[in-house]
């Protein structure tokens, strides 16, 4: 996985954190929650999405809509590498593995 941060308070955001996801195929998910809404949008490619016991398939121009606490895994659905543009508010936190964390593509 690489994340690319566009938008964050390091680079001047004040509310909203936005960075980039590519994920290659293959790449096993890793479950956890957030503490605020997360939003997704695919930019190219397919993800498998799980959001507590609910599956689903999110293809380009799809928007996935993570609620805050809810168990959340996403994976690439295809053969291509999968590119997302992801969206949190400033001060959302992480929580896997029973750590909480500010993802540091966030900070």
């Amino acid at each position: 996985m690489r994340f690319t941060s566009l938008a964050t308070p390091s680079r001047g955001s004040a509310e909203t954190s936005v960075w980039r996801v590519e994920i290659e195929p293959s790449t096993p998910a890793t479950p956890h929650r957030l503490t605020r809404e997360e939003v997704f949008v695919v930019l190219a490619g397919r993800a498998h999405v799980q959001l507590d016991s609910t599956e689903a398939t999110a293809s380009t121009g799809d928007a996935i809509v993570v609620p805050a606490g809810t168990e959340f895994a996403l994976s690439n659905a295809g053969n291509e590498v999968l590119r997302l543009l992801c969206c949190l508010p400033v001060g959302g936190q992480a929580i896997a593995g029973g750590a909480t964390f500010i993802p540091p593509w966030a900070e």
